[in-house]
């Protein structure tokens, strides 16, 4: 292929990525945009840098750049000085001076110049790398162009930018720089336009952001800019700074920073018609792109010219409904505590399992809550029982019907969906029930592991489809729901009444500690009974602490040591009933600690550490003791209040209700993840087959595939591979997502708040859902592998499904970023009497690993402590 150093903007279209980078092409892309206005200019091409970036000691810097990863900052930060040096030094071959010369003068030697870098991966639809690589404006003369053409290319060898790719996991050996050369305007107003509101993320809502002169006053933050909101044709909103400074062109290159006359400073940069109209050209070139566009614009002589447009990568997106209609969408993920992306065969898993309809967006679920919000009669009830829930997306609901402008109500009589009804449910307070649901749950589960072993191929996804069927019954099995509800109706009860009758607040947190039928909150005594199997084997103990997480076979190789095979078949017992549980476990695609069960070693050590003998059985009786001292504490007082009798009746009534039916409410889960644990394995054997017959191309190929879509790749034995490619990728940007709580079909991200109580300055708001007080040090821990907790340790982390309870034997607070009332967690931590806070908004990133911290889970902040505090510490432990 013969090699082509520049090519002019017609030339160009989006197709050219590779050749021109990502700024380039949109260049090319817009200036065939009908009234779309693109100053003059072409693309020193890829093939250009790649003629440079050929000299053997360059190209060898560059292999070992790639070799190296994100924690080795200092090795980063050195070989990309040295290949930017280099890349500074080095010339321009001959045959690629003579082309950029010929193409200056196409246009005007003599003229000023904006060149800016073209990276291959910039302004791609998952990541903008905005501002990673150089540009350099109102560049004139030929040497002052090719020296800003060669600083470009270095530029690509920041260290910043090395990180960034790095971090965006792509490799610096794969990514090229072009160079755009590109007219230089001078404007009088100039600015960013974003076609989707950058706050809200609605997509019908125009941000214009203005000031006068170059935009690069602006966007180095010298100066405010006017901001502008336009929804269908007229400007709803805006805000006129004052503008003090401007960036102007230098007569001889470069740009100066000059002080705007007092008289102008408040002036604002453009005229409401002005707005409007680059709003409609905003629209016209989101259209011609297909996705909301982040837009760089000039004002010359009130004729707007773009600079630049490229793709907004930090919206959510929107569900797809297939109409026009207004829609209010609840994320699956907070209700799940799983708001994690998932792979396209755990979202298919989790879509074949629910009762509800759910859309995808983000590689997440949503549920469409419009029309129950719409009926005044069944809207009451769903706010209720979501505010109880989680308060913030209750809160975010209210501030939307507030409004009055989105959700058309419907008549009365269009209710759609059960309320919460009654609080005392009306059921019999029976331990047998509870037991008589777990055994036909465990029958049910030994059927499907006894017959799915035969099946392979069309046999297999019948079955397993069919099988689903059985898990929804089971899941949504009437006496099953009622367990539930009775025993979080009790905890409602007992909260509320005991509060209002005796002050007492959450009263039901001290009731439930160590009820029984509870299997999260039994797993985590397991592994403390685990742990004193292996303590007094020192060989076993110093083995595990060489233990990778993703080693597989670990368990095995310990009966060689002096204690191994007890350590082994201690394991091994676990995992036999623990095993298909993990973190993120609602999808199907992730590792299960039997898969991976180097990920419990960390949980292991850390209960050697901080405990002694016995200590699951001890914990669970202090529990018993505990919760049995507060029954007769309250049943007491009551006693003494007028009606006192009738009172601590009806509450005796609810502490036995709730102390028999709460802890069953974490078991359908269990049964749940135990079959995808099942139908995993079966269908890794299966692709394991389609790999040994060529079909696949990797294994996991099946996790980026539907079932229904993995069904149809075994029946005919055809994969559309470019398919796959394209969810990898689609997952990766996914990941990098945070999803709403609650999201319109104008992908406007609704935002909740607490609207409660008086607490300290700057105190960290949440949902109190465990009680007590305590002060700790923060562990802020992402990754349950990465746990190495102490006895005086608060866990904070995003969010905890029921794996992550395993730790909360050794923790003596949780703080986390999502969570309700009746979430696995709050349960797990009333029944161990952790004081909780959940729902603490970005509490991952204000508080510090290693801060003091004070956790109130009474009332539901968290204090962050100064470094010499040492005030008393306090628990309901």
């Amino acid at each position: 292929m013969i090699a082509r150093f520049v090519l002019g903007f017609e030339e160009i279209d989006i197709s050219q990525v590779e050749l021109v980078g990502g700024k380039g092409a949109h260049l090319g892309e817009l200036s065939r945009v009908e009234g779309v206005r693109v100053p003059s200019g072409f693309c020193v091409t890829t093939d250009a840098f790649t003629r440079v970036l050929a000299d053997p000691e360059i190209e060898s810097q560059v292999d070992e750049l790639s070799s190296l990863n994100l924690h080795d900052r200092e090795g980063l930060r050195a070989l990309s000085a040295e290949i930017r040096c280099a890349l500074e030094q080095s010339a321009i071959p001959d045959d690629v001076l003579d082309v950029v010369k010929r193409a200056l003068a196409s246009l005007d030697e003599t003229a000023a110049y904006a060149v800016r870098s073209s990276a291959t991966a910039e302004d791609l639809p998952a990541a903008s790398f905005a501002g990673q690589q150089d540009t350099y404006l109102n560049v004139v003369g030929l040497d002052a162009v090719f020296r800003a053409i060669t600083l470009c290319w270095a530029s690509l060898f920041t260290e910043r930018a090395v990180t960034y790719r790095v971090r965006n996991g792509l490799d610096s050996g794969k990514v090229n720089m072009a160079v755009v050369v590109q007219q230089m305007v001078f404007p009088d107003a100039a600015g960013m336009l974003f076609t989707a509101d950058p706050i809200t993320f609605n997509r019908k809502v125009s941000s214009v952001e203005a000031n006068f002169g170059l935009g690069e006053a602006m966007v180095s933050g010298l100066v405010n800019a006017d901001v502008y909101k336009v929804r269908d044709g007229e400007v709803i909103a805006k805000t006129i700074a004052v503008k003090g400074l401007a960036t102007h062109a230098s007569p001889g290159g470069g740009t100066q920073e000059q002080v705007v006359d007092a008289a102008r400073q408040k002036t604002p940069a453009l005229t409401d018609p002005q707005v409007i109209r680059l709003a409609d050209l905003g629209r016209k070139i989101e259209a011609h792109f297909g996705c909301p566009q982040d837009i760089e614009w000039c004002l010359v002589k009130d004729e707007f010219l773009i600079v630049q447009s490229r793709p907004i990568t930090t919206l959510f997106p929107i569900p797809v409904t297939g109409d026009d209609e207004n829609h209010v969408f609840l994320s699956v993920g907070h209700q799940q505590m799983m708001t994690d992306a998932m792979k396209p065969l755990g979202l298919s898993f989790w879509k074949l399992t629910s009762r509800a309809p759910m859309y995808e967006a983000g590689g997440r679920l949503f549920v469409d809550a419009t029309e129950r919000l719409a009926s005044p009669a069944s809207r009451s009830g769903l706010l209720e029982v979501i505010s109880r829930g989680d308060p913030l997306t209750g809160d975010a609901l209210e501030t939307l019907l507030e409004r009055n402008d989105f959700i058309q109500p419907l008549p009365d009589e269009a209710a759609v969906g059960p309320s919460r009804g009654n609080p005392t449910v009306p059921i019999e307070t029976d331990p047998a029930i509870v037991a008589g649901l777990i055994e036909t749950s465990r029958t049910s589960f030994e059927n499907l592991t006894q017959n799915i072993c035969t099946r392979s191929g069309a046999s297999l996804f019948a079955f397993i489809l069919a099988d689903l069927e059985v898990l929804r019954r089971t899941l949504f099995d009437p006496q099953s729901l009622q367990v539930i509800m009775a025993g979080m109706e009790a905890t409602w009860w007992l909260s509320d009444h005991l509060e209002a009758w005796l002050g007492e607040k959450n009263a039901a947190d001290a009731l439930v500690q160590s009820v029984h039928h509870n299997i999260t909150s039994e797993m985590g005594l397991a592994l403390l009974n685990v742990a004193d199997v292996i303590r007094p084997y020192p060989e076993v103990v110093g083995r595990l602490q060489d233990v990778d997480q993703e080693d597989r076979d670990f368990v095995d190789g310990l009966i060689t040591l002096s204690g191994g095979r007890e350590a082994r078949d201690a394991i091994l017992g676990f995992l036999e009933k623990f095993g298909m549980r993990c973190v993120g476990e609602i999808d199907i695609t992730r590792p299960r600690w039997s898969e991976q069960p180097g990920s419990l070693v960390p949980i292991i050590l850390s209960n050697i550490r901080n405990f002694d003998p016995g200590a699951a059985e001890r914990i669970f009786r202090q529990g018993e003791r505990d919760a049995r001292n507060k029954e007769q504490e309250l049943l007491q007082r009551l006693l003494a209040l007028p009606d006192g009798e009738q009172k601590a009746d009806e509450t005796k009534r609810m502490i036995d209700r709730v102390r028999t039916f709460i802890g069953y409410r974490e078991y359908p889960k269990y049964g749940m993840v135990s079959r995808y644990s099942v139908y995993k394995q079966a269908l890794l054997e299966e692709a394991e087959r389609l790999l040994q017959t060529g079909v696949l191309q990797e294994v996991d190929d099946v996790y980026y595939l539907s079932l229904q879509e993995l069904q149809e790749v075994a029946r005919t034995t055809h994969v559309d591979e470019k398919l796959i490619h394209q969810r990898r990728d689609a997952f990766r940007s996914y990941q990098a997502l945070t999803p709403p709580r609650v999201l319109t079909s104008d992908g406007e991200v609704i935002e909740g708040t607490y609207r409660r109580g008086d607490f300290p300055a700057g105190a960290l708001v949440g949902l109190p859902v465990s009680s007590g007080v305590v002060e700790g040090r923060a562990r802020v821990i992402r990754d349950i592998a990465e746990v190495e907790l102490e006895a005086d340790d608060i866990l904070v982390t995003a969010y905890t499904d029921p794996s992550w309870t395993v730790v909360f034997i050794t923790i003596k607070g949780l703080v986390t970023e999502v969570g309700g009332l009746m979430t696995h967690g709050a349960v797990i931590a009333r029944e161990y009497g952790l004081p909780a806070v959940v729902g603490v908004e970005q509490a991952t990133r204000l508080i510090q690993d290693g801060q003091r911290i004070r956790v109130d889970g009474t009332h539901g902040y968290i204090v962050i402590l100064p470094d010499d505090a040492t005030g008393p510490e306090k628990s309901n432990r």
